[in-house]
């Protein structure tokens, strides 16, 4: 926690700097063309001319390129670390599935609070980044997010204690407010936030079925999660359901074939 940067205006002036990085890389390569356009005209004059023209354009243009590049470099430099910031704060949010108890007495109607928070900050960081960061390069601070938050919520489960039906209604509910943040963003690969966050809800859906009837999902669908993923629905103690003792053994059998 102490490693992020909560402060949202810091982050703004890493945006901002990013775009400053890259309109001075754009002017040091105008200002090299303007040092290359006059020798071109002069190719067919006198040795001495042309001599005093190629130091010229061999040295100053080379020199600008550099300068160019090692600014844009800084620039794609400020993108990640606010790619990787956005992905910490992630991380950050969503340890708190850990930290509660997913049996409920009642239906919810909201996500759970880390969720909510977590989105706000991506649609307020979106909106005042705008400015400064193309729609391609937001797609990029933002675009990690899904991943993180899928894998952070199937590997929540091994480490609950017990979970109950309304419990995976909220798991569900909560990656489907994180999916709707996420496809706000202009440009942001919605299918594959979809993708990822629809496979949240079907691994927390696979507590509601019968121990045969998961059975034959993972006899189906045995790729879709790893074997450490499929036990872990065993471990976890859902109330009213029925687990056999050899169950854990069945399932290996399954997934060594």
């Amino acid at each position: 926690q102490e490693n992020l940067i909560h402060d949202d205006q810091k982050l703004i002036l890493l945006a901002s700097l990013s775009d400053s990085l890259e309109y001075l890389a754009d002017s040091v390569e105008r200002l090299g063309e303007s040092f290359i356009s006059p020798s071109t005209i002069s190719e067919n004059k006198s040795d001495i001319h042309q001599s005093h023209h190629t130091r010229t354009t061999s040295a100053i243009p080379k020199s600008l390129a550099s300068l160019a590049n090692e600014y844009r470099r800084l620039a794609t430099d400020c993108v990640r670390v606010l790619r990787l910031e956005m992905q910490l704060e992630t991380i950050y949010h969503m340890q708190e599935m850990t930290k509660r108890e997913y049996v409920e007495d009642q239906d919810a109607e909201d996500p759970d609070d880390f969720i909510i928070s977590l989105t706000t900050q991506i649609a307020r960081r979106d909106e005042e980044m705008a400015p400064y960061i193309a729609e391609s390069k937001r797609n990029y601070v933002f675009g990690g997010i899904s991943s993180v938050a899928a894998n952070a919520s199937i590997k929540a489960l091994a480490l609950m204690k017990s979970i109950n039906l309304l419990g995976v209604q909220q798991i569900c509910r909560n990656s489907i407010a994180l999916e709707q943040a996420l496809a706000a963003i202009p440009s942001i690969d919605s299918e594959a936030v979809q993708q990822r966050l629809d496979r949240v809800r079907t691994f927390y859906e696979l507590l509601n079925l019968p121990f045969e009837s998961l059975l034959g999902f993972i006899a189906e669908q045995e790729y879709i999660f790893s074997a450490k993923e499929y036990l872990s629905i065993l471990k976890v103690n859902v109330p009213g359901r029925e687990i056999p003792m050899d169950a854990e053994r069945r399932i290996s059998q399954i997934l060594s074939h």
